[in-house]
């Protein structure tokens, strides 16, 4: 019981982390997301809901698998990073090139005008040579092995009357 309930948690925090971490970067350093940066933040934001649901509800019925679709949530985030890391690296080609965002409201052609240009092929930020959806991918994937492991250990836990 004690593993499935730090799993929830952990499943909670590590993609609140992570996409904390994104809009800070974004909003605070001007760090501004190309598309498949966006693409790795809605798996986290489905995360969030699954852990949230799991933590309200308590019930080792619905807690597990609301813990385990987090868990596949953060690795798919974590995978579409891994993808990302490629692009940026030249691995691979990506399937968009660049992006930019128009605040709402806005006057269009202005906006596009003063926009900054985000290219998904070029790393805006590293750290060791890791980029930002490289450390996404590292810390997505092997949390999201974590927690499955967690709730594997859970079960055995519940399954042996511990």
């Amino acid at each position: 019981m004690a593993s499935l309930r730090t799993a929830t948690w952990l499943a909670f925090l590590l993609p609140a982390a992570l996409l904390g971490g994104a809009l800070i970067s974004q909003y605070g350093f001007g760090l501004h997301p190309c598309e498949m940066c966006m693409w790795q933040r809605w798996p986290h934001l489905a995360a969030i809901i699954f852990a949230s649901l799991a933590l309200l509800l308590r019930s080792r019925s619905w807690s597990m698998p609301l813990v385990v679709a987090a868990a596949m949530a953060i690795l798919t985030s974590g995978l579409i990073g891994g993808f990302h890391a490629g692009v940026e690296y030249d691995w691979w080609e990506g399937f968009t090139s660049c992006s930019t965002t128009i605040p709402p409201g806005a006057d269009i052609l202005d906006s596009i005008m003063n926009a900054p240009l985000v290219r998904c092929d070029v790393a805006p930020w590293t750290l060791f040579g890791i980029s930002l959806a490289g450390f996404n991918f590292f810390l997505s994937v092997g949390g999201a092995m974590l927690i499955l492991l967690m709730v594997a250990t859970g079960r055995k836990e519940i399954g042996h009357g511990r």
